[in-house]
């Protein structure tokens, strides 16, 4: 493997391992708020415990976050020097806003919130919790914003080679940030919902804390529901954007290589032939590429071959389709994930409108459990389909991936911190599962008795209210 393909590994696993725990901390940051904001209006102090236990489980989080995201930005300057020269007058702002302004404000109001249960008034301490969620939104901004300008660069001129900012509001008004930003903060929501729905599932299925993890599913339940039903509107919206913006990466999720028709279909299955630029076997649905593309049964698109034959012309000699399999595969696999999301949280709300929730089924419990995954898979795929989509650009219509490796390393090099990476994550990863499996094995009660078993003082049937 080359320099630059080696390259391209080492920042998709250091980023799609770094992304593991980002929406995590968004999405716990907003559940843990609302907890603490009914523990302050209703005073009951189940509300406080519960947002005192899914608060460590965000702390653990956040803190091998912090470190995996320093990693994946040694590597600009490591693998990617000329991608920093090019492109580090703008690029490099958003960042330095995202340390000094979203980054400080949730470190300084975590420190407060950590420490203050006893030292600060009750409101001033919920305050804290509520700024940390909106440090964690502000941080997703200025990231976003960053990325935005790679999938579509605006506020910028080029001066003596390099590309500099000129208009930092064009880039704050971005349309790719428009789209992109609500669509991943929402994802965030429904991670940590879904984590919260998922362990305390478990807890159910144990009979441990009943009332304390019925009162956390539930919340988690109606956050869950609201953000993935936000996501589909928000990736639709999306979807849209890039017909205009990257059509070709819209054609490549679709494995479309000629123009389609009008109305065009959407293809859910179909095998990818890259080499001689067809796809068989193809299974559609007709009319709704259309409306995913215009929000109306109508219009056609064009196909990969159509716009090679335009960005040759506008970009010079060169192949601009991206790896049409990956893209075409990690879109399904991210739309199949959202849709179990969705059906999820529906029972799960219709079970608590029933109020069925004092006796929920057992395999819709253990559907829900093993729903905690569903988020990382939708999460994971969708930035694949992102990033692979945009290719062979770092910043589209600006530079290439090969133009943007740095120029003085070698593969040996590379493979070396690939593989030292990947070993430091593998640690990384193994601390935190350990460490969230001794929190919740414990429970939200283990400070209670000098035994650390969980009880749930607030439930009077105890651990038989399932049986």
């Amino acid at each position: 493997m080359d320099t630059v393909m080696l390259s391209r590994l080492q920042f998709a696993s250091t980023t799609i391992f770094h992304y593991f725990f980002v929406p995590v901390s968004i999405g716990l940051a907003l559940l843990i708020a609302i907890m603490e904001t009914m523990y302050v209006r209703k005073g009951n102090d189940e509300y406080k415990r519960m947002a005192q236990f899914w608060g460590k489980l965000f702390l653990i989080n956040f803190a091998v976050g912090v470190v995996t995201g320093i990693l994946q930005e040694f590597q600009f300057g490591m693998n990617w020097s000329d991608y920093s020269r090019f492109v580090g007058d703008v690029f490099g702002a958003p960042l330095a806003i995202e340390a000094l302004l979203a980054f400080f404000l949730e470190s300084t109001f975590i420190g407060i919130w950590i420490f203050g249960w006893d030292k600060v008034s009750k409101r001033v301490h919920l305050v804290s919790i509520w700024l940390v969620a909106l440090g964690t939104m502000l941080s997703a901004f200025w990231i976003l914003l960053a990325n935005s300008f790679m999938q579509h660069p605006v506020g910028f001129a080029i001066n003596n080679g390099r590309a500099e900012m000129n208009d930092i509001w064009a880039l704050i008004t971005n349309g790719q940030l428009l789209v992109e930003f609500p669509h991943t903060v929402l994802a965030a929501y429904a991670t940590g919902a879904f984590l919260v729905t998922g362990i305390s599932a478990y807890k159910l299925l144990k009979k441990q804390d009943v009332s304390f993890f019925r009162k956390s599913f539930e919340i988690a339940a109606i956050v869950g529901i609201i953000s993935s039903f936000g996501v589909a509107i928000a990736g639709h919206a999306q979807a849209q954007y890039l017909v205009g913006t990257q059509p070709m990466k819209m054609a490549a999720s679709e494995g479309l290589w000629d123009d389609s028709g009008d109305p065009a279909a959407w293809t859910v299955f179909a095998t990818i032939d890259p080499e001689n630029k067809i796809s068989s076997h193809e299974v559609k649905i007709p009319y709704m590429l259309s409306f995913l593309s215009y929000s109306k049964f109508s219009g056609s698109v064009k196909g990969m071959n159509t716009l090679q034959a335009e960005y040759e012309k506008t970009y010079g000699p060169g192949d601009y389709i991206p790896p049409v399999r990956t893209t075409f595969w990690s879109f399904r696999i991210m739309v199949a994930a959202g849709s179990l999301m969705i059906l999820l949280g529906v029972y799960a709300i219709y079970l608590m409108w029933r109020k069925k929730m004092e006796r929920p089924n057992t395999w819709f419990m253990r559907f829900m459990f093993w729903g905690l995954l569903l988020p990382p898979i939708a999460n994971t795929s969708g930035w694949i389909m992102t990033e692979m989509g945009r290719q062979p650009w770092t910043v589209f219509g600006l530079m290439t991936t090969e133009d943007s490796v740095s120029p003085n390393i070698t593969s040996g090099q590379v493979l070396f911190s690939v593989i030292s990476f990947t070993a430091i994550y593998a640690i990384l990863g193994l601390v935190l599962v350990g460490l969230f499996i001794k929190v919740i094995k414990k429970g939200p009660y283990a400070m209670d008795n000098d035994h650390g078993e969980s009880h749930d003082p607030y439930n009077k049937e105890g651990s038989h209210a399932f049986s």
